[in-house]
């Protein structure tokens, strides 16, 4: 993984010292909150309902053990003993006394983390594939680029005050884990027919109040001209963005109001400008200087190991069929650890559980976690031979569910509990579905089932790109949920469709349950929920959930 040269040190402690001088002028009472609030956004420092919520950048999701320990320490010294794993690959603390962010950041700095752009009109954290240098369908490491791409946006001095925040996402395998196609850039990476690599960028994606999948406006850019190519993307962002309505900003309206082809064209023509100057080529040494950073670890030379002994323990052979995943490498395994216990909060972990991870990654898996979208986390790199002793150690701690794409590998944000922006809270709803289909061999009949569930239209949980998507609503001071069907944010992404009228709290499982059995009583062989509803069609899901009404 990517280490700190002498550059990023200095430029994370600085920023530190700045920001202790600003939080000390803010508690005197020199600063105002509203002098203080763009300066603590820049910091990652969000001023919630009942606190101040701090969020940590983890590049492309991924951590060392000595990282997440020290994330474990920080949420044991300065908050509640947990914290909370995003749909950004982020963490977030939702109790830090503004007096100890400084020192907070500081702790962070020491093992080379901050929280520099988790907020903003800027460029936010680059996401990517959880399972990337360890799947077996990728062309090539997708961390490489975007680390690439972090270090060319971070204090970009022309995209530091954007019309809006800004996303962007890398993959490099055929299946999408990283939902690029609902992000305001989204690249995949593949080879061409040469077998060199060539990357095709989608633009215009995105959830919220106008709910878009991107469009391929660059095809087969060369790895030179990657960030050239991002750059006059981001140009005309940067000119024709909305600035005077904040409903209307981010670049997917752009792209949605002039036109897919008018926005490669006007790409197209900014490109060929910065082309024209010779400015922005990326050099081959850079590229493999950034590559070196990511280098396959050691793995030993291991045949692919016979289980079924393990396996006759039946909670263990649920876990590797939903939790485990095929490695690149004979021998291995990638192990997704669920943050989705029965009746939990969806992405919470406690410092204890944290550093239990750090500990094991630290002995089972070249001491490397990742976080993944879905609010879970990633062994990367486990020999086949741990399995078994891994899987015992995590459910001991509570880590061992065997849920992963299943109806209870629910994504949630944090909602009215802690957001002062939601309409509706999300835990409760979450942690009622996950009660009502906690049965595992229920689980597992209905099978992969993608259930999103946000508690405002800022689509923080990504319901719109749920196969059943949740949406709190509050109507005259009272919660409602209002479903979707249909969504995916995947390689075949769509935005789900509003099925119609919402449902109060104590209604949503019964629903669910209904929408279930509608799609088990239509689905074919082989089929998942997302395939049913795309032959049938939203009807009999909306004839079944509003009969009785």
């Amino acid at each position: 993984m990517y280490r700190y040269d002498e550059f990023d040190q200095k430029l994370v402690d600085e920023r530190v010292a700045q920001f202790r001088g600003q939080v000390a002028r803010r508690l005197s009472g020199e600063l105002t909150e509203e002098e203080f609030k763009p300066l603590r956004l820049m910091n990652g420092l969000y001023l919630q309902l009942h606190a101040y919520m701090l969020r940590v950048a983890i590049p492309y999701g991924t951590l060392s053990s000595r990282q997440l320990k020290m994330l474990a320490h920080i949420a044991r010294k300065y908050d509640k003993g947990y914290a909370h794993f995003t749909t950004r690959q982020n963490l977030q603390y939702n109790w830090p006394k503004l007096g100890d962010v400084p020192d907070i950041l500081a702790d962070l700095a020491s093992v080379e983390m901050h929280a520099i752009q988790t907020s903003g009109n800027c460029i936010r954290n680059v996401t990517s594939d959880h399972f990337a240098g360890a799947a077996a369908d990728e062309v090539d490491d997708p961390r490489v680029w975007s680390e690439i791409i972090r270090q060319w946006s971070t204090f970009h001095p022309e995209f530091s005050y954007l019309p809006r925040k800004f996303k962007i996402a890398v993959t490099a395998a055929p299946k999408d884990r990283a939902a690029i196609k609902v992000h305001d850039i989204g690249i995949v990476i593949r080879r061409d027919a040469s077998a060199k690599l060539a990357f095709d960028v989608y633009v215009g994606g995105g959830q919220g109040r106008t709910p878009l999948v991107g469009h391929l406006i660059g095809e087969g850019i060369e790895a030179g001209d990657l960030l050239a190519y991002l750059e006059a993307t981001m140009r005309v962002y940067n000119q024709y963005g909305r600035r005077d309505n904040l409903y209307k900003a981010r670049i997917k309206i752009l792209v949605h109001q002039i036109g897919a082809n008018e926005m490669r064209c006007q790409v197209a023509a900014e490109f060929a400008e910065i082309k024209q100057h010779g400015a922005l080529t990326l050099p081959q040494a850079e590229i493999d200087r950034i590559n070196a950073y990511f280098l396959d670890p050691a793995f030993e030379k291991l045949p692919d190991e016979d289980l079924t002994a393990q396996r006759k323990n039946k909670a263990f052979a649920a876990w590797v069929e939903t939790n485990v995943a095929k490695h690149k490498v004979p021998g291995y395994a990638i192990v997704t650890i669920s943050l989705k216990p029965i009746g939990g909060i969806p992405g919470d972990a406690s410092a204890d559980q944290m550093d239990l991870v750090a500990s094991l990654a630290e002995r089972l898996s070249f001491d490397e976690i990742r976080v993944s979208h879905e609010q879970n986390l990633v062994l990367a790199h486990v020999r086949q031979r741990d399995l078994f002793e891994l899987w015992q150690t995590l459910d001991k701690a509570g880590l061992g569910t065997a849920n992963h794409a299943l109806i209870t590998d629910i994504i949630a944000c944090p909602g009215l509990d802690y957001c002062d922006l939601a309409n509706a809270r999300s835990i409760n709803i979450a942690q009622a579905l996950s009660k009502r289909f906690a049965d595992l061999d229920r689980q597992r009949n209905i099978g992969e089932l993608k259930l999103k569930i946000s508690g405002c239209i800022n689509a923080c949980g990504h319901h719109h790109v749920g196969h059943i998507g949740i949406l709190g609503v509050d109507k005259k001071g009272v919660e409602y949920y209002q479903i979707t069907l249909g969504g995916s944010g995947a390689e075949d992404a769509s935005v789900g469709e509003i099925l119609g009228p919402a449902f109060g709290e104590a209604d949503v499982p019964d629903a669910i349950e209904k929408l279930v059995d509608t799609y088990l009583a239509a689905r074919q062989p082989g089929e998942r929920f997302l395939d049913t509803y795309r032959r049938v069609g939203i009807q009999p899901f909306r004839e079944k959930l509003y009969a009785a009404h």
